[in-house]
Order: structure tokens, then C-alpha cells, then sequence
């Protein structure tokens, strides 16, 4: 077999276990953590609890933001522990009470919680950059450069039928 024919082979199953990897590593049906909700089936949801246990999760929430300077309540570094507690809690709490997570009644009180805390977050209009100018160049280049090697690799392959027979 030809040096440069061996290179090619080598440098497609390379590419064809690097994109194995890749998109397996992107595939959320790979991830063992991942757990379904199992719900019992006898159980109806009962939306009167959800929403006291929601008021519950709420003011545990309301509480620990007033830890929280109101100046930073925009930056969520600042308080994204007390976010996760909350978004736990709501969670938890309405698959204990057999409700699916989420739902109207939940999806509702955290609007609430947003209003509350985040009316203000909004900017007046945003504000757009560009990015540095080696940055650009490298994200213009890359895909240009990968396509014309693709394209010649193409082409020499082609031009080299008795290899591929």
C-alpha cells in the first residue's frame, strides 16, 4: 500500500474516533447521573400542596437573597448557591407530592420569584462588541482552512482512483 494512501486511512479513523468521542461525550443518553422522574402512577397531583410547599421553597429562597446585597441581585455569581436551592427544593418537593416538575403551578410562582427579585436585571438596550481582532481572525480561519484541506484532500483522492480499487 502507498505511504501517502496508509496516511489517509490513518488520518480517517482518527477523524472517526475523535467524532465518536466527541458526540458521545455531547449525548446526554450516555450520562449514568442522569435519572428519570418516576413517578407513581396511583398518586394524582395535588396542586393545593404544591403551592404551600412552593411557598415554602420561596420564602427559604427570600430569606438567604437577603444576604444578598440588592445591588448584585442582577449578577447571578452572587447568588447562584440560593438559586440552586431554590430550583432543588421546587424539584423535590413536587415529586414527593407526585407532581411532574415542571408544571403550570410551579412554572407560575417562579415567574413571581423572578418579578420579585429580577424586574430590574433588564438593560436598556444591549450593548454589542465585537471580538478582538485575533480572535475574529482565528474563528474567519480555521473553517477556510479546514475546507480547502478537505477540498484537496478530495481532489488528490480522486486523482488517485488506483489506491481506493
Amino acid at each position: 500500500m502507498d505511504k501517502n494512501a496508509l496516511f489517509v486511512l490513518k488520518l480517517l479513523i482518527v477523524g472517526i474516533v475523535v467524532n465518536t468521542l466527541l458526540t458521545s461525550g455531547l449525548s446526554a443518553t450516555e450520562n449514568t447521573r442522569v435519572k428519570t422522574a418516576q413517578l407513581p402512577h396511583s398518586k394524582l397531583c395535588n396542586e393545593t400542596a404544591l403551592l404551600l410547599v412552593m411557598e415554602d421553597c420561596g420564602e427559604q429562597f427570600k430569606n438567604q437573597m437577603m444576604h444578598v446585597d440588592p445591588k448584585n441581585w442582577c449578577n447571578l455569581t452572587h447568588f447562584i448557591w440560593e438559586y440552586y436551592s431554590f430550583s432543588t427544593c421546587t424539584e423535590q418537593e413536587a415529586e414527593v407530592i407526585g407532581c411532574y416538575w415542571p408544571n403550570p403551578q410551579v412554572e407560575s410562582y417562579i415567574i413571581t420569584i423572578h418579578k420579585h427579585f429580577f424586574s430590574n436585571c433588564t438593560l436598556d438596550h444591549m450593548v454589542l462588541l465585537d471580538p478582538p481582532d485575533p480572535t475574529l481572525t482565528v474563528l474567519v480561519l480555521v473553517p477556510v482552512m479546514l475546507t480547502l484541506a478537505m477540498v484537496a484532500l478530495v481532489v488528490w483522492c480522486s486523482k488517485r482512483s488506483d489506491i481506493l480499487v
